[in-house]
């Protein structure tokens, strides 16, 4: 049997054995063909997480350079960056043994997508036009949105982080077409998330005639292929929630039960709502921002209990954040919201907004002053410092 193309499809039929082998000859000289040069914002580092084992049981998860990695990006020091490996090699699973599937490798999976999703706030050098405070507006808006009608956290932060993967993927984008990009990122990732997404047309009436449906329509297909389909990130909240979950284990047998406190859930939500509108949070995985700001509430070891993370790991975000929290703490302590159609038990999961961009503004005039502490002051009192050992030189 011979494989023949038409129209786009592969068919077989019976090999006739007089017959030139035209097909052959054609395939090989497609593949004597140049491929087309993938553009920079394209090209990312291919790793993978593998665990190594041992008598003794699972060994530490190491990171793993793929075979396949182009030559070209082992001299192209400046795209490491992005990846923070030391905060990688965390060397068990804090996950409980679960019924359904293994700890270990739930674990590296989730660790793997944070390679895998890649995020940098350097897209704003593509995009000389754009400025991060229009990020943030867009953002803030997108949260509103996200509460009228009624969608879960994943869903707003997906669509964030559909937003920054795709501007990484373009260049030269005007300021008017901000607010298309980032209403159909949250028209894609309510399709994902929500088993009721609002219909198209809602869409559009939320931008009050900037959006039309078509240029929705038109504006999904653009994302969809320059985003190559890869719609499944482990976001912020995936990454606090798990954190949370596991801090509060009780039953573990029922681990997707959902075991800890919403009224602290949501203080923690509030904090991240407000750090991800700075476009320096790009300078961090997902998972790293979600337990630094785990650890404002928390002590340190609850949060390497939970996340398996080192102080060295979350030390420099951990930093970062504190004006954010110290933001938070200055304003009305977030409060459950009951929503129309949404249960007690739900409610703590859909979006909610508050005036993000005041405290944006009170966060950038703390700034300065934040450099100087290397502990900061959690919600409940004074975070548990690492030993003086732990503790980087310089500090």
């Amino acid at each position: 049997m011979a494989n023949v193309r038409r129209s786009g499809r592969i068919t077989l039929k019976a090999r006739d054995e007089n017959a030139p082998e035209e097909n052959v000859k054609i395939r090989r000289k497609r593949k004597s063909e140049p491929s087309k040069k993938m553009p920079p914002a394209a090209k990312k580092q291919s790793y993978e997480i593998q665990k190594r084992w041992s008598e003794e049981g699972a060994s530490p998860c190491v990171l793993v350079e793929t075979p396949h990695k182009e030559l070209e990006m082992t001299r192209d020091r400046s795209g490491f960056k992005q990846f923070r490996f030391k905060n990688i090699f965390i060397k068990t699973s804090p996950l409980p043994c679960l019924s359904w599937a293994s700890s270990d490798d739930v674990w590296i999976k989730m660790l793997n997508k944070e390679l895998k999703y890649v995020h940098d706030k350097g897209f704003l050098q593509q995009h000389p036009k754009l400025k991060p405070k229009m990020r943030a507006i867009l953002l803030d808006w997108l949260l509103e949105v996200s509460e009228v009608y009624t969608l879960h956290r994943q869903t707003a932060y997906l669509a964030q982080d559909f937003f920054d993967r795709f501007m990484l993927t373009q260049d030269d984008m005007e300021k008017d077409r901000l607010q298309l990009i980032g209403i159909t990122a949250l028209f894609i990732a309510s399709k994902m998330e929500e088993i009721y997404p609002p219909k198209l047309h809602e869409f559009a009436y939320v931008t009050d005639g900037a959006c039309e449906e078509e240029a929705i329509l038109e504006m999904e297909l653009v994302m969809l292929k320059a985003l190559n389909w890869n719609l499944c990130p482990e976001t912020v909240i995936t990454w606090l929630k798990l954190y949370a979950q596991v801090e509060s284990l009780k039953d573990g047998v029922n681990f997707l039960v959902p075991q800890f406190s919403q009224d602290t859930y949501i203080q923690i939500t509030q904090l991240l709502d407000l750090a991800i509108l700075d476009i320096n949070s790009l300078d961090y995985q997902y998972g790293i921002l979600a337990a630094a700001a785990f650890c404002h509430f928390f002590s340190f070891d609850v949060v390497h209990k939970v996340s398996g993370l080192t102080w060295d790991n979350i030390a420099p975000c951990v930093r970062w954040m504190t004006p954010f929290m110290r933001t938070v703490s200055a304003c009305p302590r977030a409060e459950l919201k009951d929503f129309k159609k949404v249960t007690s038990d739900d409610r703590h999961n859909i979006q909610t907004h508050v005036d993000y961009l005041a405290m944006l503004s009170d966060v950038h005039q703390r700034q300065p002053d934040s450099q100087d502490s290397l502990s900061p002051a959690a919600l409940g009192g004074i975070l548990t410092p690492p030993k003086s050992t732990e503790k980087p030189a310089n500090h």
